[in-house]
């Protein structure tokens, strides 16, 4: 991560990042580590979280954590004593994962945002930033995805993101705390979890190629994504974090690069680089998903200073580079 998304001095900011031990969180806390943060305190319950990433944190003098789950609110309470900014990761991911375990998305996605939310007026946090994501657009046909124009939501995931929305601007109206929510276009990047049972994308095509183990893809492969590299995430983390733009607050923001492309592209890219032949299996299309993903990401651009520093193309081969690594 060679770009310098901030402009003020790190050195007396004291910051939480919740789900630090995970993919995105742990990118987050990272650049704020290298950059000279006067603390970055991470919060996980190690759910999704990795040691491995902790131990890129744990080199750094200023890295704090705490095990804990965004459940227990006292939990929360603790994690946002002293910190000055907020940046919320903590939650479970996956559209197909939710359709079976509703309940417990909803105590952890919702439940736990709302005590974070409490937790940071409580605690007097100038300013919070949170995950949200594209899944939240549902069924809204019309490319590309506006930030004001969504649809039904169409899975409980996607429910669970929409809610966030909903209780971050009643704690911007209701407690003045200033706060604005990403929501992310399909994220990819080194540090990507490919073996869980709900993997993305990327890393599981990656790892399938050169293990030659099956790889799948849903449908006719032709549904389209808009691949935004960590990078791209971390960036507009930090911006949002420490900008003092008073207009920026009390929105959401497409977080994507604004360019889509197809399974199927993707497929042949990740064997291109990997110089391999190896052939997919196509299956039944999957519940929940969406057809086509496109961001318009002009009001990050206009409000953030928001400039996707690496494209798909790029990204991918970074995130090869990475995987060839672990597996080799």
């Amino acid at each position: 991560m060679e770009n310098n998304f901030h402009a003020k001095d790190l050195a007396s900011i004291d910051f939480l990042v919740t789900g630090g031990a995970g993919f995105i969180g742990s990118h987050i806390s990272e650049y704020l580590l290298k950059n000279g943060a006067r603390k970055v305190r991470v919060l996980d319950n190690m759910a999704n979280g990795f040691d491995t990433n902790l131990a890129v944190l744990r080199q750094y003098p200023a890295f704090e954590f705490m095990e804990g789950d965004i459940r227990n609110e006292n939990t929360c309470q603790q994690a946002c004593q002293g910190i000055q900014y907020v940046s919320h990761q903590a939650a479970v991911g996956s559209v197909p994962r939710s359709i079976k375990e509703p309940v417990y998305f909803n105590e952890v996605n919702v439940g736990g945002f709302v005590n974070m939310l409490k937790a940071a007026v409580d605690n007097k946090i100038e300013q919070f930033v949170y995950a949200s994501s594209s899944s939240v657009y549902g069924d809204e046909p019309t490319l590309p995805k506006v930030e004001n124009r969504v649809g039904n939501c169409l899975s409980p995931y996607a429910a669970t993101k929409k809610t966030n929305e909903l209780y971050a601007q009643i704690f911007a109206d209701v407690y003045q705390l200033k706060i604005m929510g990403f929501r992310y276009f399909n994220i990819f990047g080194p540090r990507q979890d490919p073996d869980g049972a709900y993997a993305a994308v990327i890393p599981l095509f990656v790892k399938g190629i050169m293990k030659q183990q099956p790889v799948f893809i849903n449908g006719d492969g032709e549904q389209t994504r808009d691949f935004t590299f960590v990078d791209n995430a971390v960036q507009v983390n930090i911006k949002g974090m420490l900008t003092d733009n008073a207009a920026a607050f009390n929105k959401v923001y497409n977080v994507a690069v604004g360019e889509n492309f197809s399974v199927n592209y993707l497929f042949s890219a990740c064997r291109e680089y990997l110089g391999s032949n190896f052939e997919a299996t196509y299956r039944e299309p999957r519940a929940g998903d969406i057809r086509n993903s496109l961001a318009d990401i002009s009001r990050a651009k206009n409000l953030l200073g928001y400039e996707p520093t690496k494209n798909f193309e790029d990204g991918l081969k970074d995130t090869i580079n990475f995987f060839k690594q672990l597996y080799s």
